[in-house]
């Protein structure tokens, strides 16, 4: 089941699920996705369940909310505060080789060692897949902030100005509620782009926390359950009629050194990250980067990430904030 949010014309949240191919409903009496979750969790239910008792209202026209402007990232919290957007990296097969074009030394000596990528790439290969009941080595993680930075389906994606680029990261996102009792729940997994800034990043690899300090987008739909073990989609950047940039990735467990267990545990490992009410939305890592081919973008350009099984493509323009002047006040 794909489950979704749309602005109704009163500003209230409209929860639209469907099949996937299928057309969309309305849940009743849902105010918003976060809080059939959060009774879900609570209860100890299943959200196909929880939904299911709620029944189903109205049609929902998806592709006319999108065109129109009216989608919601698929789940929201009501403090924005407490939704929180992380990473990792250097979790999928071939995601090293990019990385490690941006960071390696330029010294003879040097390339003859691994670099810190490459090491922590290794370190998954060999131990990101760890047999049950253990617990395998933990990956590269970053924070990219929380629901203010969250970009709805076909908003823009914010580069600020100081930015030396703003580029894609077509991903797929682990989607969580935390219960009343600091249990972590799975709603699913959503496309995502973790929009970052790799020029910033190649200068300098303790720049990689500057760099993911930027929105994210992720949906437009959840993918309700266990993520498929191959996933195959498209990753592309179009510049006004023409598609400047399009390429295949690859995502889920039979094209990862890590499993998504594993790197679910070493997220959520922290109390910090178990606290009731809180929000989630964990990306998991790319092997597929424009920037890798050379491709600077433009404002105006068009991210759109594509994989069937997870209804909707993800789009999302480029945009460039104009500069401010930022000065702290003594008090």
């Amino acid at each position: 089941m794909l489950i979704s949010q749309i602005k109704g014309s009163n500003g209230e949240i409209i929860v639209a699920v469907r099949e996937p191919g299928g057309a969309a409903k309305a849940v009743k009496n849902a105010n918003s996705v976060y809080a059939l979750a959060m009774e879900a969790a609570n209860a100890g239910k299943p959200l196909v369940s929880i939904i299911e008792t709620h029944g189903y209202g109205d049609d929902v026209d998806l592709e006319k909310a999108y065109a129109e402007g009216n989608f919601l990232p698929p789940i929201t919290h009501p403090d924005a505060a407490h939704l929180h957007l992380t990473g990792t990296g250097l979790t999928h097969l071939g995601s090293a080789a990019t990385r490690d074009s941006m960071h390696k030394k330029t010294t003879e000596a040097a390339e003859e060692t691994l670099t810190d990528s490459m090491k922590m790439f290794k370190m998954g290969l060999e131990n990101g897949k760890p047999k049950a009941g253990e617990k395998g080595v933990q990956p590269e993680w970053f924070y990219k902030g929380n629901g203010y930075g969250a970009a709805a389906p076909g908003a823009p994606l914010v580069s600020p100005s100081f930015a030396l680029d703003g580029g894609e990261e077509p991903e797929m996102a682990g989607i969580y509620v935390i219960a009343k009792d600091g249990t972590p729940f799975r709603i699913g997994f959503a496309l995502s782009n973790e929009f970052s800034d790799h020029v910033t990043e190649r200068i300098n690899y303790l720049y990689l926390a500057h760099s993911k300090l930027r929105p994210a987008s992720f949906g437009p739909e959840i993918r309700i359950g266990v993520a498929p073990e191959d996933i195959r989609g498209t990753s592309r950047i179009k510049r006004g009629h023409k598609v400047i940039f399009e390429k295949p990735f690859l995502s889920g467990e039979a094209n990862m050194s890590h499993t998504f267990a594993n790197l679910e545990y070493h997220h959520f490992k922290y109390g910090l990250f178990r606290v009731p009410g809180d929000v989630h939305v964990h990306m998991f890592g790319t092997a597929t980067l424009s920037f890798a081919d050379g491709v600077k973008t433009e404002e105006g350009d068009v991210f759109e990430i594509e994989v069937a099984e997870f209804g909707l493509p993800l789009r999302n323009p480029l945009k460039v904030a104009a500069e401010e002047n930022i000065a702290v006040k003594q008090l």
